[in-house]
């Protein structure tokens, strides 16, 4: 199976005492799913898993667990380590394993290739390769992108170079067979699509979700102008979102909307300003597309 479609990375929402709301993300995994999401990721960088306990993480993937197996929806889970990828042998709905490269030590694209090939071979779940080098310091090239898609447990890519690189071009040129494109890059989601992209795993999509599906579907079904103008609104969403550190503000438009019972976020985060949130809220009724629920 290829992954294909739009991924949500839930964010973690917490209560007035600062514990997570597993009530209100179980609303939001439905909300989701109800609006034609192909599946979730839990803990990714959106979740502020870093911020969240041991126990705090195994009662969000608990939560997100029950929902995918009730749905019967795939579920990425972000893991990084052969004892993080190991731990999700446990629970059979975890379809693949979110694996960043290796950040801050820039092991060279060897070093990269290396260390998926021991990663894969630890884990009991697939991997998708999270590359994000703005983040990690580590460029890859597409010939190294290839290189991971033949490792046996490798079968995908969150690609998240913050353009539209030559990389990414020569990738999506000749992709390589069963191995998934998925965009990480809100704003430039539409034209990754346009050059074959599968899908995306995106932030923005916890709303309008039901237009970012809208906008893969119209890309694959050939369908330019529907899909070109989608891309222009939806970009514009996506540039408000992430005009402070995600998910700070889609963490406050969930909450101006009354999907999230606050706002807050943990440190290092903090809250965005106002006018941002506004700015995005407007951004956000300019889309005009519906949002699932569940009732």
């Amino acid at each position: 199976m290829t992954l294909s479609g739009v991924y949500v990375p839930l964010i973690t929402p917490f209560d007035a005492a600062g514990a997570v709301a597993h009530a209100a993300l179980e609303a939001l995994a439905h909300q989701v799913l109800d609006a034609g999401a192909a599946g979730l990721v839990a803990l990714g960088t959106t979740a502020e898993p870093a911020s969240l306990g041991p126990a705090e993480q195994r009662a969000v993937l608990d939560t997100l667990t029950r929902v995918c197996r009730e749905r019967q929806a795939p579920l990425l889970v972000g893991a990084n380590t052969p004892a993080a990828v190991t731990a999700l042998g446990e629970r059979p709905e975890v379809t693949a394993a979110l694996s960043l490269v290796p950040p801050f030590v820039r092991p060279g694209e060897a070093g990269v290739v290396a260390h998926f090939a021991a990663l894969a071979a630890a884990s009991p779940v697939p991997l998708v390769v999270y590359h994000v080098p703005y983040r990690t310091g580590q460029q890859l090239r597409a010939d190294t992108l290839r290189r991971l898609a033949e490792l046996p447990g490798v079968i995908g890519v969150k690609l998240a170079v913050g353009a539209l690189d030559t990389d990414a071009v020569d990738l999506l040129a000749d992709p390589p067979a069963g191995f998934a494109v998925l965009g990480g890059d809100d704003v430039v989601i539409s034209p990754l699509l346009a050059l074959g992209a599968h899908g995306g795993i995106l932030a923005s999509a916890h709303l309008a979700t039901a237009g970012f599906v809208e906008l893969v579907d119209a890309w694959q079904a050939g369908d330019a102008g529907r899909a070109r103008a989608l891309g222009h609104r939806l970009c514009t969403l996506s540039a408000a979102l992430f005009a402070a550190p995600n998910p700070t503000v889609v963490k406050a438009v969930l909450h101006a909307e009354g999907r999230i019972p606050t706002a807050t976020v943990r440190l290092p985060l903090l809250p965005p300003d106002d006018a941002t949130v506004a700015a995005a809220l407007a951004r956000l009724a300019g889309v005009d597309t519906p949002v699932g629920a569940r009732t």
